[in-house]
């Protein structure tokens, strides 16, 4: 009976990313060209991989969901703080903030796990090359990533059903420029402690479990090139994973920071920035890290835009 006396929340208000309002027309700009290079970068990136026959690899299989998940990832978030940056009053709706924090939160886990994948991937190409066309079939590739999406997906769900369950009676101000579930489970009016259980749990396995697995198999590929006697060796053997090594000090430094770090006020507006990095500036990199030092993705993408440059 007491549940039926709380006025429901059927929107909150976003603080935004900024304070000073002569400040978001420049932002606004600058967020779009990024938004524009992660959604075109990254869709060159899947196109190239589709169409060339040298990159249908499993490095660059898993690197083709890596640019799909970047994508879904960006868009979760950047459209809409695209609108509130020009709009007065900075809103979303509960259905529209439940749906931004689970295509979020599946895409961050999905991207936790394939780089854990491909981690693994470079680990059996240097490692075991004798057995890499068996370790690393089409069929497995395909399974690998099939369960890496899954994973991601359901729990997700299950968190989001965990979420939906709560009470929001207000007040409704997101300290954030998104939803989070930290930001989101604050304004709750009924107890959160199952879902702060979930979200431990969620960290332990996901951001944790998947960081050291990761540390494992460089620390085996980097055992590995130090036995090999000649230098081109060694230095063939570091560029097959040095993409993918700078790819993952990139996310996890951010995310990292961003989930570890004191939750006292004064470091909000430096979670904020760090937010854009993983959610804008990562996506944005991403492609470029992967295309830059291969030739091969450089003559697949003049296939596309054959106005290049060679």
């Amino acid at each position: 009976m007491e549940h039926s006396n709380h006025t429901r929340v059927i929107e909150f208000i976003m603080q935004g990313l900024f304070d000073h309002p002569h400040h978001q027309g420049f932002f606004f700009g600058l967020f779009l060209c990024l938004y524009t290079a992660v959604i075109t970068g990254n869709s060159l990136i899947i196109v190239a991989i589709v169409i060339h026959p040298p990159l249908h690899t499993p490095m660059y299989f898993f690197i083709a969901n890596l640019a799909l998940v970047d994508i879904l990832c960006t868009s979760s978030v950047l459209p809409i703080m695209l609108e509130n940056l020009i709009r007065e009053k900075k809103t979303i709706s509960f259905g529209g903030c439940i749906t931004q924090l689970f295509v979020f939160t599946s895409s961050l886990a999905t991207e936790l796990l394939l780089l854990t994948v491909m981690s693994y991937d470079r680990y059996v190409a240097i490692c075991h090359p004798l057995h890499y066309v068996k370790l690393m079939s089409k069929e497995i590739c395909i399974r690998l990533a099939v369960s890496v999406w899954a994973v991601g997906t359901i729990g997700s769900f299950v968190n989001i059903l965990l979420v939906l369950r709560l009470d929001f009676c207000g007040p409704n101000l997101i300290q954030h420029f998104f939803c989070e579930f930290p930001t989101i489970l604050a304004l709750s009016c009924s107890s959160t402690h199952l879902n702060e259980i979930m979200m431990f749990l969620a960290d332990i396995f996901l951001a944790m479990g998947n960081f050291l697995l990761t540390t494992m198999s460089y620390s085996f590929i980097i055992i590995t090139i130090l036995k090999i006697q000649s230098s081109k060796g060694k230095q063939r053997a570091f560029f097959t994973c040095s993409s993918h090594l700078l790819v993952v000090t990139l996310y996890y430094s951010t995310t990292i920071y961003t989930y570890l770090r004191p939750t006292s006020t004064n470091l909000q507006d430096k979670g904020k920035m760090v937010a854009i990095m993983y959610t804008l500036v990562t996506p944005t990199l991403n492609p470029v890290i992967y295309s830059l030092r291969n030739k091969e993705v450089k003559v697949a993408i003049r296939k596309i835009l054959p106005f290049t440059t060679k």
